[in-house]
């Protein structure tokens, strides 16, 4: 199955690398930006396509890795060529299969696939890629090629409908870009204790890698410690009251969903002179 990107950034650079050394299945990239392409096909020694048509008809599989708001225009120029039987893809994690307005029509079979990774680099993070988990949302007909084409680079995949994309992207969201957020919201509060820059990393990073690691080995319920396990209403209701302003509301939100944790690992306490003061708590 030989595989064509169209747009060569990094998810496009990094995916068309990976399949080009592990299973030499790499038609080329084809881009509006000619030298773009030309440095993905020289990074992962494949062809530059100088034209879209030719890298389309070269490929049973292309991937469309362009920014969201250009899958569908790219979609709508492609639509008119000859895909019949061809694998269209992207590698949105918030849009669906569903962009590809009118696919049946064409003979081709629409997909989007999702890796559950920060792709930052275009020329190292395709290193990366074998560590995550990717989604796979499209046609059920011919989903099994594409568990196929991500088996062969010894990728873990799951299978998705394409009603949950936004959802799912959501929940990416949370557990990365937004975890950034409540980093900087304890940053703030140390730096107001009188921490240096200089220490900030040294003061979190124990707290935060131990939580990550111990979450992934034994799940939320069984890592979860502190004021909120233990139900500890006066150390909650002092926190409340020093912070202010938006990480005063980061503090309780997070403490809400803590508190539904906390109960699910122990259903014997009662919670609901901490659960009352969190709620009643105004902004």
């Amino acid at each position: 199955m030989k595989v064509g990107f169209v747009g060569a950034g990094k998810v496009g650079c990094s995916l068309g690398k990976l399949f080009a050394d592990s299973q030499h299945n790499l038609a080329g990239f084809y881009s509006r930006s000619s030298l773009s392409a030309q440095d993905a096909a020289d990074f992962t020694k494949s062809k530059h396509f100088q034209n879209l048509e030719t890298l389309i008809e070269e490929s049973d599989t292309v991937f469309i890795t362009v920014p969201d708001d250009a899958i569908s225009a790219v979609w709508e120029s492609i639509k008119h060529m000859s895909i019949a039987g061809k694998m269209i893809c992207h590698c949105s994690g918030s849009l669906s299969s569903n962009i590809f307005r009118d696919i049946e029509e064409t003979g081709a079979f629409g997909f989007s696939i999702h890796p559950l990774l920060a792709v930052s680099d275009r020329y190292k993070s395709y290193q990366e890629l074998p560590k995550a988990l990717f989604t796979i949302e499209g046609d059920a007909d011919h989903i099994g090629d594409i568990k196929a084409l991500l088996e062969g680079s010894e990728l873990k995949y799951t299978v998705i409908s394409a009603d949950v994309k936004t959802r799912y992207h959501g929940a990416a969201v949370m557990c990365s870009n937004l975890v950034i957020g409540l980093i900087r919201a304890a940053e703030d509060e140390l730096l107001a204790c009188g921490f240096s820059k200089e220490q900030l990393s040294d003061a979190i990073a124990p707290l935060l890698l131990g939580n990550v690691n111990k979450v992934l080995s034994v799940g939320t319920e069984a890592a979860l410690t502190g004021p909120i396990e233990r139900g500890d209403v006066g150390t909650v209701e002092k926190h409340l009251n020093t912070f202010e302003g938006i990480d005063r509301q980061v503090y309780k939100t997070m403490s809400l969903k803590t508190l539904e944790v906390a109960k699910a690992k122990h259903p014997e306490t009662d919670y609901s002179k901490l659960e009352l003061l969190l709620i009643d708590q105004e902004d």
